[in-house]
This record gives C-alpha cells, sequence and structure tokens, in this order.
C-alpha cells in the first residue's frame, strides 16, 4: 500500500525569549556579576515580577539597567539558548518549514538581537521585531508571553497557537500546551500532514 499522505510546509512563527533564548538565566547571570548575588532562574514565577527579584523599583527600572552602558551590550547579547531550541529549528528547517521569528524587542535591543541571531545562527531568513505579532500571517505560532497567546488566538484563529508552558503563564483557551521543543516538532509534523487521494494499492 502507498503511503496515502504528504507534507506541506508551514510558516512558524517562533518567540525568543524563554523560547529559543533563555532569558531568565542570561539577565541574571550578568545581574549577579555586577551586584554580587546569587539569583537563579526558578526564582521567576511571573511576568512583570523582574524587579523585585532584581532589587529594582519597578519594570522601567529594570529595562534601564537592562538596556547596558558604555562597559557593556544590553542583556539581550548575554542570553545562551534553551536546551533543543537550536537543533530543533534546524530540524524544522531541514523538513522544509520557514523559520519566522517573531519577538516583542525595545528599539534599543533590535541591532543587538539581530546579532545575537546571527552569533546563534538561527535558521531563519525572516525576522519580525513587533508589538503586535498577531499581524505576522503564520501557521502555526509559539509563544510564552500570556500577554500575547489570547491576542494570537483571537486573531488568527486558523493558526495553530502553542503556548510553551512556563512558570509565568497559564492554559489559555484555544491554545495547544507545549512542554519542551520534541513536543512542538511532533505538533508541527502532524500539523504539516495533508491528506491526499488514494493512490495505487
Amino acid at each position: 500500500m502507498n503511503d496515502s499522505t504528504a507534507r506541506t510546509s508551514l510558516r512558524l512563527g517562533i518567540d525568543l525569549d524563554g523560547v529559543v533564548a533563555d532569558f531568565n538565566a542570561g539577565w541574571m547571570e550578568l545581574h549577579n556579576r555586577e551586584f554580587g548575588g546569587t539569583l537563579t532562574p526558578d526564582l521567576v514565577t511571573s511576568w512583570d515580577g523582574l524587579h523585585d527579584i532584581g532589587g529594582f523599583d519597578d519594570m522601567d527600572e529594570f529595562w534601564a539597567w537592562a538596556r547596558g552602558n558604555e562597559q557593556r551590550p544590553s542583556i539581550f547579547r548575554h542570553l545562551t539558548l534553551l536546551p533543543d531550541a537550536l537543533d530543533t529549528l534546524r530540524a524544522l528547517d531541514a523538513d522544509g518549514h520557514r523559520i519566522v521569528i517573531v519577538s516583542t524587542k525595545p528599539d534599543w535591543a533590535i541591532h543587538e538581537t539581530l546579532h545575537w541571531l546571527a552569533d546563534n545562527a538561527i535558521p531563519t531568513r525572516e525576522v519580525h521585531l513587533t508589538f503586535t505579532k498577531h499581524e505576522v500571517d503564520c501557521d502555526v505560532f509559539l509563544d510564552d508571553a500570556p500577554i500575547v497567546l489570547p491576542g494570537l488566538v483571537e486573531h488568527r484563529p486558523n493558526a495553530l497557537v502553542c503556548r510553551f508552558v512556563r512558570p509565568w503563564n497559564r492554559p489559555v483557551d484555544g491554545a495547544v500546551d507545549v512542554s519542551s521543543w520534541a513536543e512542538f516538532h511532533a505538533l508541527v509534523t502532524e500539523r504539516s500532514r495533508v491528506r491526499r487521494p488514494d493512490v495505487a494499492r
């Protein structure tokens, strides 16, 4: 019997921080070096509480520190890759899917984010740094931001919206929970399958 399925190429909208890049480990490693602390990523359990963990008055003060200075670049150049992220992106790219980076960044972080993508050889030809991610047309989205996921579900009803499960987010109606890159790869593979008419048996 011949295989009656084929696969189609999908546009995969991939977030960066907390999904591909280990944002919390990165800023904490830098913070510990500069302030002599012992912060660890497991301390992060809420989306907007980073300033409390870092000893800043508010998130504006946190981002002012994160921006960098004459002695060092911003925190976005200090981030390491999360486990399995790059290998899975490369595998998805090899499968014929288009990796579309869709990330929210302040204006001052744009060039350093592009440098980071190049430094880590992220397999993408398309990058969107935007506060309105739902405006980017993708077949599948992978994101961890609780303020972003509901909008993707609402504005992209035909897309598969995946919540990368993290301590700082909660289930979102209409989004599929993903706990690992392997699980995401499997979901994309299943989504890409297209039934075709039966051929000679």
